[in-house]
């Protein structure tokens, strides 16, 4: 048993279990601002009704991925030692700003939001809805800051530092402000929201959808479910364009992933083509059954379609797992493709009047919020699995970041342990989460 993919397959067990709830807490954040202020401007207790449902829906995932989340700190010490000690400086202020300020933000004014019904003014309780947005959204911020320097360092130099196994290296904040907007991470940051909101949208959608399909809290669904379908259709059409921001960042600074993401094993002489469908070979260093479009690839990634992209023949022998980053990014693509239709399609329905009148319509808004989930997960594949071998890129090898004296059997063990936890917790979470659907909004007064 190897340490190292153990180390990894735990990090990776414990961060997309968590990752369920992040997103939908930020998009629900937002979606929540809105009905709050719809409630001010128009004095509809239907809206009242809806922020009080959504809330209780939104608290719920908030304590879950709390919860969740608290593991993968201890990780860092207990699996990534020597990872921790070369980057402990610049993730240093990140994550405390993570949790000093934003956690901080976010969990006070939850409270307020949650028991401050009938207690404070409505527009004092607006207030506490949106730093409680906000707060979800700076958290994002710091994470993401942090994740996007180990894929693009910047504002730092290495220095040595003495060790109880002898001398290390270490990076050293000399930028802070380089170090928070490195080049990677305000495009990633719109791209982590706008798939939040994505989310968002597609939730809200289908727990109202499953109220019209059963003809139950119908006032309530309609009034939720058409801005979360207008939300899904624009943060849909956002994200193709924050998307190719960011294929244009990894063609500049991270190319290895972008060959890896792409499936080109060799460099051509002329512009590269974009492969629409295909099967990776790494072993033959070929793409079985593709299906492509010539010389898409180097005019999406430099605006010149002439102008060839470097293969994995540049790279070697560091070069990434080509097949899981290779599928992942495509499955998450077409179902981005597939979220776009579908809104469209229900706001055309809509404009028609025929919308609420489809249930076959509805059940497929119903099930899809599937999608997101999935999407959401395979976008963070597709980056950190195309950044390997490098666990800080072209900087710190993965293999070079675990603890010493690690023994695989104490990692297994804990996989097992954490995976039988979360497994209680994902079924707790789903059972209250259905028993508040269940349940349904409060009566309107």
């Amino acid at each position: 048993m190897d340490v190292v993919l153990l180390s990894r397959l735990q990090f990776a067990l414990t961060i997309m279990f968590h990752y369920l709830f992040p997103p939908l807490t930020i998009g629900l954040g937002v979606f929540l601002v809105y009905l709050q202020a719809r409630y001010l401007r128009t004095g509809d207790p239907q809206y009242n009704a809806a922020t009080r449902f959504w809330v209780r829906i939104f608290a719920l995932n908030f304590a879950v991925g709390t919860a969740s989340g608290i593991v993968m700190e201890f990780q860092f010490g207990t699996n990534w030692a020597a990872y921790s000690r070369y980057v402990g400086d610049v993730f240093g202020a990140p994550l405390a700003a993570e949790g000093i300020v934003a956690f901080f933000l976010e969990s006070v004014f939850l409270a307020l939001l949650l028991f401050g019904w009938d207690r404070v003014s409505p527009r004092v309780h607006f207030f506490s809805t949106v730093m409680v947005a906000l707060g979800s959204i700076l958290s994002a911020l710091w994470i993401v800051v942090a994740l996007s320097w180990q894929q693009t360092p910047a504002g730092f130099v290495l220095r040595e530092v003495e060790t109880p196994a002898g001398t290390a290296w270490r990076a050293e904040v000399t930028d802070f402000w380089s170090v928070v907007f490195n080049p990677s991470a305000l495009d990633r940051l719109v791209h982590v929201l706008l798939g939040a909101l994505v989310l968002a949208a597609f939730f809200v959608m289908s727990v109202s959808a499953a109220y019209l399909i059963r003809g139950v809290h119908t006032a309530f669904a309609r009034k939720c479910f058409l801005p979360a379908l207008v939300l899904g259709a624009a943060a849909s059409l956002a994200v193709t364009v924050s998307g190719h921001s960011q294929g244009q960042i990894v063609a500049r600074y991270q190319p290895a992933k972008l060959a890896a993401l792409e499936g080109v094993f060799e460099t051509k002489d002329t512009g590269t083509p974009m492969m629409i469908f295909g099967i990776p070979d790494a072993g033959a260093k070929t793409v079985r059954y593709r299906v492509s479009i010539p010389g898409l690839l180097s005019l999406l990634a430099y605006g010149d379609a002439s102008r060839p992209v470097a293969g994995l023949d540049q790279f070697e022998p560091d070069v990434p797992p080509v097949a899981l980053s290779f599928l992942s990014f495509r499955i998450m693509v077409g179902l981005g493709v597939y979220f776009i239709a579908l809104t469209l399609y229900g706001l055309w329905c809509w404009h028609r009047g025929t919308l609420f009148g489809k249930r076959w319509l509805l059940r497929v808004f119903v099930v899809s919020v599937v999608g997101p989930f999935a999407a959401n997960h395979l976008g963070w594949v597709a980056a950190e699995v195309g950044r390997q071998p490098w666990i800080v890129y072209n900087l710190l090898r993965t293999g070079d970041g675990v603890s010493g004296g690690l023994a695989a059997s104490q990692v297994l063990g804990s996989i097992v342990m954490f995976g039988l936890v979360y497994a209680l917790l994902f079924a707790l979470w789903l059972y209250l989460l259905l028993e508040k659907i269940r349940k349904g909004p409060e009566p309107v007064r």
